[in-house]
């Protein structure tokens, strides 16, 4: 951590480049309306708290997931404009990261809600 930052300017950054992911990146606007679609689904439902946690665990997962997506994507932007197949195959590999946790995601939720509705 930055000296002159210190904890608050840390969780300033921090924030500020989620605000950058959801105004640039219609994916994590896409998650951001799953986020509160499973948020209102676990109230709705009365989830119990290991309900809430594996929800959160999975969504944290998911975020996490497409942030560094991101950030990949505009740290090879940045340093190889042009198209290159290596830049081509990082790119997919950080997307298939993200797919991976979004599936996830789907089962855990399947597991809390497809019980409760059937």
């Amino acid at each position: 951590m930055n000296r002159r930052t210190g904890l608050a300017g840390s969780f300033r950054n921090a924030f500020r480049g989620i605000a950058t992911a959801l105004r640039s990146e219609p994916n994590a606007r896409i998650h951001l309306a799953a986020t509160g679609a499973v948020i209102a689904a676990g109230y709705w439902f009365r989830c119990s708290p290991g309900e809430w946690a594996v929800i959160a665990i999975a969504t944290g997962f998911v975020w996490t997931a497409e942030l560094l997506n991101t950030a990949i994507e505009k740290s090879m932007d940045l340093l190889h404009p042009d198209h290159h197949p290596l830049v081509k195959n990082i790119k997919d590999i950080a997307a298939g990261a993200v797919l991976l946790a979004a599936i996830a995601a789907v089962v855990a939720a399947g597991c809390i809600f497809l019980p409760k509705i059937l």
